[in-house]
């Protein structure tokens, strides 16, 4: 227990079963209350897509959307927390007791969009799902009887996950040093309330040879061309040895100028993704064997440069899960079954770094479309109003949980034990401070 922290008895005694139920009715009733600004706030961020930390539109609104909030001044808003295009946004309960700390429920907002083809992971729902389920705790919690718990709603705006890992540079920051639990929510073509998003290696490999006239005297060049051709292949050929669940994909950025001049420069860019960072390390290691390989063969020299960011592998906290599922059933929500979800298809997020500083969920969820993420008909999905109601629906339900992990103190010592154990396995020692 954490010094100046009361006992999560003391923090949970003040409302039983009953009293939750009409606490997570409020909560759902208050996200309905806002729905209007809430689509509007989507809509907004949806119209003006902005890459990776240049969402500065999508900034200015979510931020006047919390410092506009009434009643005046209940948000108390950073809105330029540790980067240009970050915020916080923090609710306390008015009354609450002084001289303990309180329990700190993190609420993340995305905003960032895809080059060429905009929201096409739907991140404009992911920031409207984090404020609309913010608001829906706090709309529980406002006029409670008696002595309101001791806990602060905190929204935190993440720029650049689609390319950079905001979250990352937040938790290098310190952003996420108190926080007990987060949440957020993914668009995506199903209900699940974990899927295995895996650890990601970014890397630019870059060949250096020597220029000549490939008619007259090709023998007098070194072909940088040659050598990225090469690396090309050996990582299709190390693909024989990769385990099923690894993923190696790249391109050549730059292969040259002109046919009859020996290319002297070329270039590389591959992702590298497997379950665990762990695992990652050892695909990497590989990886870089292939592209030395390559420089020896042709006689080029090699840089390998990878992103300042890894992305780590998503943990997954089960008590956490099951309770976002009980609360998302009774809305209606029909999830996939636990084996499809331990062995769904996935991507990568900045999001998994967050699980291993403090546990969270990040669950996935249907918006009326069978498109694909990633995609220009997502895009359009993302942008519908059919795809409102999925997505205040998934935020009632992260609400709902956000309310049980408050009064019902043995399910978040159930998330930490959790949590610690998924540590364990991944041995994995936090040295973030």
């Amino acid at each position: 227990m954490r010094a100046g922290e009361e006992r999560p008895a003391e923090r949970g005694a003040c409302a039983g079963s009953s009293e939750v139920e009409l606490l997570k009715l409020r909560a759902a009733e208050g996200i309905d209350e806002a729905a209007e600004r809430l689509g509007a706030l989507s809509r907004a961020i949806w119209s003006e897509p902005e890459l990776a930390y240049e969402e500065h539109q999508a900034h200015r609104v979510l931020t006047r959307f919390f410092e506009l909030e009434q009643p005046a001044d209940s948000w108390a808003v950073q809105p330029h927390y540790h980067l240009a295009t970050a915020f916080r946004a923090e609710w306390e309960p008015p009354g609450a007791r002084a001289g303990l700390r309180p329990l700190q429920l993190g609420f993340l907002c995305e905003y960032d969009a895809l080059p060429g083809i905009g929201h096409a992971c739907g991140h404009n729902l992911i920031a409207e799902v984090g404020a609309a389920a913010a608001l829906g705790v706090k709309a529980a919690l406002e006029g409670l009887p008696g002595p309101p718990p001791s806990m602060k709603v905190i929204v935190l705006g993440t720029p650049a996950e689609e390319d950079g890992g905001g979250k990352i540079d937040l938790i290098e920051a310190g952003a996420f040093k108190d926080l007990d639990v987060v949440f957020m929510a993914h668009p995506s073509q199903e209900n699940a309330a974990y899927l295995p998003d895996v650890a990601e290696h970014d890397v630019t490999v870059k060949y250096y040879g020597k220029a000549s006239h490939a008619a007259a005297y090709p023998w007098e060049g070194v072909n940088a061309l040659d050598a990225a051709v090469l690396a090309y292949n050996n990582v299709s050929v190390l693909r024989q040895q990769m385990k099923p669940t690894w993923r190696a994909h790249g391109i050549i950025k730059n292969g040259g100028v002109k046919p009859n001049i020996i290319p002297s420069y070329s270039e590389l860019v591959y992702y590298f993704r497997a379950p665990s960072i762990k695992e990652l390390r050892v695909l990497t290691k590989k990886a870089e064997d292939c592209f030395r390989a390559a420089a020896s063969a042709t006689g080029c020299t090699v840089e390998i440069e990878g992103d300042a960011h890894d992305y780590y592998n998503v943990l997954p906290n089960k008590s956490l899960w099951k309770a976002y599922m009980e609360n998302g059933k009774k809305l209606g929500i029909e999830f996939i079954s636990e084996g499809s979800m331990l062995n769904g298809p996935s991507g990568s997020t900045d999001f998994g770094n967050v699980t291993f500083v403090v546990p969270g969920i990040h669950p996935y969820f249907y918006i009326g479309s069978n498109a694909l993420n990633h995609t220009e008909e997502y895009t359009e999905a993302a942008g519908s109003q059919e795809a409102q109601f999925y997505t205040l629906r998934t935020a009632k339900a992260l609400a709902m949980t956000a309310l049980d992990i408050i009064f019902k103190p043995d399910l978040l010592e159930k998330i930490r034990e959790d949590f610690k154990l998924k540590l364990q396995e991944e041995e994995y020692i936090n040295t973030v401070e």
